[in-house]
């Protein structure tokens, strides 16, 4: 672990000395603010409900952003023959990276927690879909996390891995919307491979096993892709 621990430390350090960290950050927590206060206002109901409706989209794109440099810098540089170089396992990398990358995501949400205490003194304020709101939010951030991994080592252009992740994490965003275009007897099997609709179910509170095994399953296999394609690039 104290290699994966490197790597998480090196990444963490790279991504917020780089002013791509702030402008992410800030566009953020712009747009989901913007869109949050001015339902909030209009509605005057004291939830969460239209931000976390709005997170899956956003994340679609954000977590891309985030993710874009992980490899495609290393590959771009030639710094990744150097890191080669030292006493870590393709594990050791790909984990630490996508460790890195997940603590880039919970960074992301730590300012909007003003938005439920701000909620709490207007209102009384349901916790429970909240908490879960914010627990599903970190799982699906993994998610996309591996799935940005994958597109960042399959190229080294930055802007070519951003697109590549966002297409994919807005077709799994999207994807329960286009249910009919799809054959009857696959409707059931696709359903389910919406991430809105499993983090819908966490965000209402309700933490069910199956959302939090899709969650750990897409992860897993961005990271195994990745794994792959960087064992052919050596």
């Amino acid at each position: 672990m104290q290699q994966v621990v490197f790597i998480l430390k090196k990444e963490l350090q790279d991504f917020f000395i780089s002013p791509i960290a702030y402008i992410v950050m800030a566009v953020f927590l712009l747009v989901t603010g913007w869109l949050f206060f001015s339902a909030f206002f209009i509605f005057d109901q004291a939830d969460m409900r239209n931000f976390f409706n709005l997170l899956p989209m956003t994340f679609a794109f954000v977590v891309p952003a985030i993710t874009m440099r992980l490899f495609a810098e290393e590959l771009s540089t030639g710094s990744y023959e150097t890191l080669l170089t030292l006493p870590v396992t393709f594990r050791d990398i790909i984990l630490g990276k996508f460790l890195a990358g997940v603590a880039m995501v919970a960074a992301l949400l730590v300012p909007t927690l003003f938005y439920p205490i701000f909620i709490g003194f207007m209102g009384e304020l349901d916790w429970g879909p909240v908490i879960g709101g914010y627990v599903g939010a970190l799982f699906m951030g993994a998610a996309f996390t591996g799935v940005g991994l994958f597109a960042s080592a399959l190229t080294r252009n930055q802007i070519i891995a951003f697109i590549t992740g966002a297409v994919i994490c807005f077709a799994l965003t999207t994807i329960e919307r286009m249910l009919f275009f799809v054959p009857g007897a696959l409707l059931k099997i696709v359903s389910h491979l919406g991430a809105s609709l499993h983090f819908q179910n966490i965000a209402r509170g309700i933490v069910d096993s199956r959302d939090l095994i899709y969650f750990i399953s897409v992860a897993f296999l961005g990271l195994y892709a990745a794994h792959l394609v960087m064992q052919e690039k050596k």
